[in-house]
């Protein structure tokens, strides 16, 4: 069976992103890009929310031909065009779109049955309220949530709406030179 594996950058106080969806706080380096992208090697199928979908698809498809592309880019920009992609949307359509599978209802079983299928693990990436969903039904195997070295006060939370308990255990931390602490928890 596949796992859905969850990304997050969070701040201290649990938001992921300002009031404003500002995420310009969010730090990054070479040495976490890296380690993302083992990440990566180890999935297949990605997984957003319609809006965080319509950002990467904006902007990844494209991103390794830019002529400043980094090391990152091109390798990330050659995985998102070859997983196949899913999306929680109950407003999009399919129609027009490549590798790309929209869900727009039962939840729990569609996202059963794409764990069952052969292949290797499923990634969300951001999509807060995507995550909330799939969090309230249980079907987030593991966390990795990337602690920012900042208090924002206010925005959008990290956790909003959870209607259930989930027990974790942490499998694993890794700190980052630029101040981030990588969290690594699976449900039990």
């Amino acid at each position: 069976m596949r796992n859905l594996i969850f990304f997050m950058h969070t701040s201290l106080d649990g938001f992921v992103a300002g009031p404003n969806g500002e995420m310009d706080w969010i730090k990054f380096d070479d040495a976490m890009f890296d380690f993302v992208a083992t990440m990566t090697e180890q999935a297949d199928t990605a997984l957003y929310g319609r809006v965080t979908y319509e950002m990467m698809q904006s902007y990844w498809p494209k991103a390794g031909e830019k002529p400043n592309a980094t090391k990152h880019d091109i390798e990330h920009s050659n995985w998102y065009n070859k997983v196949s992609k899913v999306v929680l949307s109950k407003t999009m359509d399919e129609t027009g779109l490549h590798n790309t599978k929209v869900i727009g209802s039962q939840l729990t079983d569609n996202i059963n049955k794409l764990k069952q299928q052969e292949g290797k693990n499923i990634l969300i990436f951001g999509s807060p309220g995507a995550s909330q969903s799939l969090l309230n039904e249980g079907l987030i195997d593991e966390f990795w949530l990337f602690v920012n070295p900042i208090i924002l006060g206010k925005g959008m939370p990290l956790f909003k709406d959870i209607t259930s308990t989930t027990k974790l255990e942490l499998a694993a931390s890794k700190n980052f030179a630029c101040g981030v602490i990588a969290l690594h928890y699976v449900k039990f």
